[in-house]
């Protein structure tokens, strides 16, 4: 089997070779390109050791940098793309479950894969060799099988991020985890708990990703692993909503609309925790009918905290926030004014995600579906936007400092004003003068 190889791969192999060293292409790029996906990044393992290879790509004028050098890894920069370059090497012993306390440098390709997570990802390949696979991933990518190298539970004790990866993989590829793989990751779940937040997080975003992600969440909740991972979603399990509009328990219609939605991170966030907050507020009215008053305000808190623990940004905390706490803004009727706030309080730029997340929300409830609200709000929404008028603070035509020119204090004075400037514009949008706005800003100052 003969794999494509960027001509900048090609070269660094070739240079490798030329001083009389082997190097191949490994792990998942290898991995990929057997299964005619497209790689992400192209990793090179050596016999050189690390000095060396800086040295020698010196002659090639090419940028080396020494990015790991401690564990053998270098960086060759090659037409401004960067690929990492990494001696073979045997690992010590794993003290924190995550890292190893030291490396050493073989010359033993073997043993080099043989330290790898799992088959698939244990392989390399040259134009001259083909593809190096003692661990037999070739047959398991072809069975479709995610499998550790060697004994799985050692290999989650010694890294316990694998358990993640192996179920982000399986949700990926659409694989299913070896029997005693996936034993071992049960047995071994509570290693997680070592892991970093921030570790957790890239791969729970790298599992909303993927064309699926209800199979790597349904796999976590199987191997009762969302204790390590997002423990809210627990309650939301088999919690009967006993509503005439949903025909599915909380946790299979957030399933549901996860999988509804497009490959947008802060959307599949808002998706996988729009309901989050159901349980806490179900109530049964006197006709026996279900009802979850202001879930969406309890949501809204409940994925603040959550995206906090795990370390996401203030911006796609803020995005997903939104998202939840609007989900549930439906009207029939609505006046030019009602739209302009709805606007102002979702922000234009997530316009696009609150309508599909409602699409989606609505195809994971019970049949049949009417979309003819959204319709309606997105029209609306259309035709004010059209028409340039302002919509949040940084469009009126007057600022804090011209604020600041009639004495008004710099601080929360001046926010409080130019907000009632907004909900003034955003009532008539002929006052969006600097004359006008002076005016009212001086009355509204002079009220205080």
């Amino acid at each position: 089997m003969k794999i494509y190889m960027p001509e900048d791969v090609k070269f660094i192999i070739d240079i490798f070779n030329k001083n009389n060293y082997e190097a191949y292409i490994v792990g998942g790029c290898v991995r990929d390109s057997i299964l005619k996906r497209k790689p992400q990044d192209w990793d090179i393992c050596t016999n050189c050791n690390p000095e060396e290879t800086m040295e020698i790509f010196k002659d090639y004028n090419v940028k080396t940098i020494p990015t790991g050098i401690e564990h053998g890894t270098i960086t060759i920069v090659k037409n401004s793309k960067h690929y990492e370059v990494t001696t073979y090497r045997i690992e010590e012993e794993y003290r924190d479950h995550r890292r190893p306390s030291g490396v050493s440098f073989t010359n033993d390709l073997k043993k080099d894969l043989s330290r790898r997570d799992f088959t698939i990802n244990a392989m390399a390949y040259d134009d001259n060799d083909g593809i190096i696979d003692p661990f037999n991933g070739l047959e398991d990518l072809e069975n479709n099988i995610i499998r550790t190298v060697g004994i799985p539970q050692e290999r989650f004790k010694e890294d316990a991020l694998r358990i993640l990866r192996g179920i982000r993989f399986s949700g990926q590829l659409d694989f299913n985890i070896e029997k005693n793989t996936k034993e071992a990751m049960l047995i071994k779940g509570s290693l997680l708990e070592k892991i970093s937040k921030e570790r957790i997080r890239d791969e729970i975003n790298k599992m909303l990703l993927s064309h699926r992600p209800s199979i790597s969440f349904n796999t976590l909740k199987e191997l009762d692993l969302f204790d390590y991972t997002i423990p809210e979603l627990k309650a939301t399990i088999d919690f009967e909503q006993k509503n005439p509009h949903h025909d599915k328990d909380v946790y299979s219609h957030i399933m549901l609309t996860l999988d509804n939605t497009e490959r947008d991170l802060p959307l599949r966030l808002a998706a996988l925790l729009h309901d989050i907050g159901k349980p806490k507020c179900f109530t049964i009215g006197e006709d026996g009918i279900g009802h979850f008053y202001r879930h969406h305000m309890i949501g809204m808190d409940m994925s603040e905290e959550i995206l906090k623990r795990l370390k996401y940004d203030n911006k796609t905390t803020k995005t997903v926030k939104v998202l939840i706490k609007e989900h549930m803004f439906k009207q029939d009727k609505l006046s030019d004014r009602a739209i302009k706030r709805f606007i102002n309080r979702i922000g234009g730029e997530n316009l696009e995600r609150f309508f599909k997340l409602q699409t989606a929300d609505i195809k994971a409830s019970k049949p049949p579906y009417d979309f003819d609200n959204i319709n309606y709000i997105k029209e609306k929404c259309k035709e004010i936007l059209n028409r340039k008028e302002p919509l949040n603070v940084k469009e009126l035509n007057i600022n804090g400092y011209d604020l600041m020119e009639i004495g008004i204090k710099q601080g929360k004075e001046i926010g409080d004003i130019l907000n009632y400037l907004l909900e003034k514009v955003l009532d008539n949008s002929d006052l969006n003068n600097k004359k006008d706005l002076m005016e009212l800003a001086k009355e509204k100052a002079g009220g205080q």
